[in-house]
């Protein structure tokens, strides 16, 4: 059910759950100092320090993997500051919904009051939605706030994405999590009569991947299957996580230098052209609960930097598993990627293109250039009158669709940023081009 709450009624609400909620709940900071982590944003110097002390935030979402404190930020900007606020959940929000917080909001405007919207899970808010918000944010009617665990450049449209502040939020690291966790052993009370002592920390580091939500959950249900020592101890090990879990603490984290290591043995495994490798690889990330949109990202790069026009269907194809997973969700998702990976990792390869772009990039960088006139546009006489497009040679109008030109800058030699390979149909790119072009596209072992 959405949730619209007075500033006041959500403080006592909160402080209701936070009583008698999970751990991770009666754990939540209630203030700035207690957050642990994101120093980036809220040290010092950080800008969202800065808005704090102020006590004036602008709209803003917050990006980051769950369990890392974006709902807790909003919160607690409810708490210092003086607006009215309102929460809504994307899962179960609409446009209705929307436009009746925007008619509060300007009635409250009115009155002097400041309405602050928090948005959960915007990324789940489809294109009408968000464009309900537009104007008033745009106007100040509403301070949104939303949160979102996707890159906003994906999922949030980018005219709502212009008049946002987006701020990055980080996994927390093992050191990080294990404060949190000391805290709650600490400072909760049932955790105190509980009389918990944590003998694996590496096993619940593993299965937070830099989550603190995570980590505190597996601790609640792990101390109420752990049987107390003869001492009174709980004691928290590998066995009690698993069996509480009922799943392996896999050596996995999405943050660490495992998680690295395994993205790693993916990708090398598909560029190398061994697909049962590569399936290993991809059971293991599924298996330890990686983002499937995260995997399936990496398949369009690769798409593009490893087999390019060796196969240009390969791009397309990894497109559509990219939008499949984002369809279907997992685990049906599963199969998707499955076919994503066995074929580009079967497919032939040619990192040409990426070599290409990075030196050209390179180039450009190193010259000061401008557009020879033969190659202007020329939309009006004047232009025209200044020769801007003049003895430019329309391919279209010879044979073969094509004709000797200089297209690059005056004074400039052309350079060979694109060397196709002699694999899958970049062989007939490299034929064509070295009929073409035959002093820059020769044949392997041609001096």
């Amino acid at each position: 059910m959405n949730t619209l709450f007075s500033r006041d009624d959500d403080q006592s609400g909160r402080q209701r759950e936070q009583a008698s909620g999970p751990l991770a709940d009666r754990m939540r900071p209630r203030s700035l100092d207690e957050v642990i982590g994101q120093e980036q944003l809220l040290g010092i110097e950080g800008p969202l320090r800065a808005f704090f002390e102020s006590g004036s935030f602008p709209s803003m979402i917050f990006w980051g993997p769950p369990g890392v404190g974006k709902t807790t930020l909003a919160l607690l900007v409810a708490d210092l500051a003086d607006y009215r606020f309102i929460r809504l959940s994307a899962i179960e929000a609409g446009v209705k919904d929307v436009r009746k917080v925007i008619a509060g909001a300007e009635f409250s405007r009115q009155q002097g009051h400041s309405t602050l919207l928090f948005i959960d899970e915007i990324h789940r808010f489809n294109k009408s939605q968000q464009d309900a918000l537009l104007h008033a944010v745009e106007k100040g009617i509403i301070t949104l706030i939303g949160a979102t665990t996707e890159n906003p450049s994906f999922e949030v449209n980018a005219a709502l994405l212009s008049r946002c502040q987006v701020y990055r939020l980080q996994h927390l690291t093992d050191e990080q999590l294990r404060l949190v966790v000391r805290q709650a052993i600490d400072r909760d009370e049932q955790l105190r009569q509980a009389n918990v002592e944590i003998e694996d920390w590496d096993a619940l580091l593993r299965i937070a991947g830099g989550d603190a939500r995570t980590a505190l959950n597996a601790l609640e249900m792990a101390i109420s299957l752990a049987k107390p020592t003869e001492l009174g101890k709980r004691r928290i090990n590998a066995g009690v996580l698993e069996r509480a879990l009922q799943r392996k603490t896999a050596q996995y984290d999405k943050k660490g230098e495992s998680h690295y290591d395994t993205v790693s043995a993916f990708i090398k495994s598909m560029r190398g052209s061994d697909p049962d490798a590569a399936l290993f690889w991809l059971a293991k990330m599924i298996e330890a609960g990686e983002d499937p949109k995260f995997i399936a990202r990496r398949l369009v790069i690769f798409a593009s930097e490893d087999v390019g026009n060796a196969d240009p269907s390969a791009l397309g194809l990894a497109v559509n598993v990219f939008n499949a997973v984002n369809l279907i969700g997992m685990p049906e998702a599963q199969l998707n990627l499955a076919q994503g990976v066995t074929y580009l990792a079967s497919a032939p390869k040619s990192n040409a293109s990426y070599l290409a772009v990075k030196q050209a990039l390179q180039t450009v960088a190193e010259l000061q250039t401008t557009v020879p006139l033969h190659l202007r546009n020329a939309p009006t006489a004047l232009m025209k009158n200044e020769d801007y497009g003049a003895r430019y040679q329309y391919p279209h109008d010879f044979p073969d669709h094509f004709v000797t030109e200089h297209y690059f800058p005056e004074g400039l030699q052309p350079i060979s940023f694109y060397r196709p390979g002699e694999l899958g149909s970049e062989a007939a790119i490299a034929e064509r081009l070295r009929g073409f072009w035959p002093d820059r596209y020769k044949k392997p072992n041609d001096d």
